[in-house]
């Protein structure tokens, strides 16, 4: 055991000053004390405890981690000195340009245009302030009115009124049915069709495009048939042949128009001056003494031969207006204008 031999005093025995042993620390001192030694990061004045080894189980950076910090903070250090140069423009007096981009777009609401009506009567020339930007509705309208009227869909002809020495482009348009309104299908080749007429027409030689529209009877009397019993619930016999005929006609007159109207809207350079119906009496009286031609040679002929019958329409149509379904044997179907079902897929000798 040592001793504490500057005290000359035997072992137990304690040891203080020559004065006296010191007074001991009141409670709220010791508690101040102790709670301090708990609070310090170190724990270097805990009671019994050190303050350890501070890189214990820290992860040594490798040459690649610390190259990575680098330019993540030159990176947030642009960023910062970016961010900061933005908040300096926001903040400092506007630029000329920025005041007179603001005044531009202050003055165009103030300015806003009213609602667009044509003033250029049908068939002028057109010319109006509304050029400030493009409006489809503003630039495309009163045009064709006007280029219609002053014939520059007609071909040009030589004054002696034969066709130009560089030749002659014609094309009679495929016409549309008048079953209904014109779609994708009708737009595309037109549009193709305009194409070749307007580029053989700048090459200078004498062009046509030929309107026209085609009856479809067949097909037209279906969807007037169908129109008459969805609004009126009755047929082409409660109406009579004559009254049947008008409605039919005033069918046609209604979407010829609509297709026209469709063709004017998309710029077609057709001359509407030629514009044909396919029962036209001129045309009529073509079509039948075609065919007849057609009979006296030999070309066409009558005989017995299996066609496609209509039932409800009373007549032979195409093949291409069938639709085929296979049968393995007898079946019995339904047919429009029958109350039972008809018996299919057998064949019967007389």
């Amino acid at each position: 055991m040592a001793l504490n031999a500057a005290s000359h005093n035997p072992a137990g025995i304690k040891v203080g000053l020559v004065s006296g042993q010191p007074p001991s620390a009141s409670s709220e001192t010791t508690s101040a004390i102790l709670s301090a030694s708990q609070s310090d990061p170190v724990r270097q004045h805990g009671g019994g405890k050190d303050g350890g080894d501070q890189m214990a189980g820290a992860k040594v950076k490798s040459e690649k981690d610390l190259y990575k910090e680098r330019k993540k903070a030159e990176k947030q250090k642009k960023f910062d000195e970016k961010k900061a140069k933005a908040a300096a423009v926001v903040v400092g007096p506007a630029s000329s340009k920025q005041k007179e981009k603001k005044a531009k777009l202050e003055s165009s609401k103030a300015e806003s245009l009213p609602a667009y009506k044509e003033p250029t009567p049908p068939g002028e020339k057109k010319n109006d302030p509304y050029n400030r930007a493009y409006i489809p509705e503003v630039v495309e309208s009163g045009w064709y009115s006007w280029w219609e009227k002053q014939g520059y869909f007609k071909p040009e002809m030589q004054a002696d009124g034969t066709a130009k020495k560089e030749g002659v482009f014609v094309i009679p348009e495929p016409p549309p049915n008048v079953t209904g309104a014109l779609h994708m299908g009708h737009a595309l080749p037109n549009a193709l069709q305009d194409a070749l007429i307007r580029w053989n027409r700048m090459k200078g030689l004498s062009t046509l495009w030929v309107p026209g529209c085609d009856h479809a009877s067949i097909s037209t009397q279906s969807v007037v048939e169908n129109m008459l019993w969805r609004r009126q619930k009755k047929t082409r016999h409660d109406l009579g042949r004559q009254k049947f005929n008008q409605t039919v006609m005033d069918w046609k007159e209604e979407y010829q128009a609509k297709i026209n109207n469709v063709l004017r809207r998309m710029g077609a350079s057709l001359d509407w001056s030629r514009e044909a119906f396919t029962m036209d009496e001129s045309h009529t009286a073509a079509t039948i003494e075609h065919f007849v031609r057609l009979y006296d040679e030999g070309i066409i002929y009558r005989d017995n031969r299996l066609v496609n019958w209509c039932t409800k329409l009373n007549t032979s149509v195409s093949n291409l207006e069938v639709d085929n379904k296979d049968l393995e044997g007898r079946a019995l179907l339904d047919v429009p204008g029958y109350k039972r079902k008809i018996e299919f897929g057998v064949l019967t000798t007389f």
